[in-house]
């Protein structure tokens, strides 16, 4: 297929980026243009300009903070997230070889896949799940938000038209802190069935002291399960424990169907793979 007709501009600034988008209601930016390309060769999106922001040195990389967590720049593809500090994080390791192929992870941007909001995106699990903050930036100014509340469905987020995600904070490593991450997938797309990040932080006795769930391809948005985190807390991590709380992790959410898994099959891999992380990272905890 051939996208339909479209203006381009290659920005050379993020103020000349957010200049376009405060005064065209038609501009969409463009980075990796992994998920957007394909989209628009479908015409499924048909955005009347394109801003090219993909050569902005100052959206690339990955710093520490003087706090210790990192600062992960919007332009940083997955392959240079993997040869950062952010593999310090089990999660992030578990994460990022799940997604696409080579190529994309070349390519696509971590500011991309998180603005793009695939519902069935691999990587939002896991900043959901580290409780990660994204810092938005338009022409008015910056500000800071949760992962948890920036999906609100199918690619669809909190951020507005004339913003641009400029980073992803990552919280800095703690010793009492384990994390993984388990999925089925579809096998031609790569895509998750389901599903599920998992962060527990285990203090002294063996006690889980905190937990946080992120959870992909199982509703219309990722989302994070409060009540499996909520059931794990105070508890030991005995595998009775761990399948309880895992068994709430669909809650009363309504769950996908397509042509690649039904309701039923969809909220019992979310259960098994819910189970699976948790008991990955209570042991990387340990």
């Amino acid at each position: 297929m051939i996208p339909a007709a479209f203006d381009y501009t290659r920005a050379t600034s993020v103020e000349e980026a957010l200049g376009i988008l405060a005064s065209d209601e038609g501009a969409k930016l463009i980075a990796g243009g992994q998920s957007l390309l394909p989209l628009m060769k479908l015409r499924l999106a048909q955005p009347a300009r394109l801003v090219d922001i993909g050569r902005l040195p100052e959206l690339r990389g990955v710093s520490k903070l003087d706090d210790g967590r990192l600062s992960v720049g919007a332009l940083t593809t997955y392959a240079e997230l993997m040869d950062s500090p952010a593999v310090h994080l089990a999660v992030i390791r578990d994460v990022v070889p799940a997604i696409a192929d080579v190529q994309v992870r070349n390519r696509g941007t971590i500011g991309g896949a998180v603005a793009h909001a695939d519902p069935a995106a691999d990587l939002p699990a896991a900043l959901l799940a580290l409780d990660a903050e994204l810092v938005i930036q338009s022409s008015s100014g910056t500000r800071s938000v949760k992962a948890d509340g920036f999906f609100q469905g199918p690619f669809a987020t909190g951020l507005a038209h004339d913003e641009i995600l400029a980073a992803v904070i990552l919280p800095a490593p703690r010793g009492d802190a384990g994390s993984a991450y388990a999925s089925i997938q579809q096998r031609a797309s790569g895509y998750p069935i389901a599903g599920v990040a998992a962060v527990v932080f285990v203090g002294a006795g063996g006690l889980v002291e905190g937990a946080g769930i992120g959870v992909t391809g199982v509703s219309d948005h990722p989302y994070r399960a409060h009540e499996v985190e909520d059931a794990l807390v105070g508890t030991t991590g005995t595998a009775d424990a761990v399948a309880a709380a895992a068994a709430l992790v669909v809650g009363d959410r309504e769950v996908s169907a397509d042509i690649h898994a039904g309701r039923e099959y969809r909220a019992a891999m979310a259960v098994v793979h819910a189970r699976r992380a948790i008991e990955a990272a209570l042991a990387r905890a340990r």
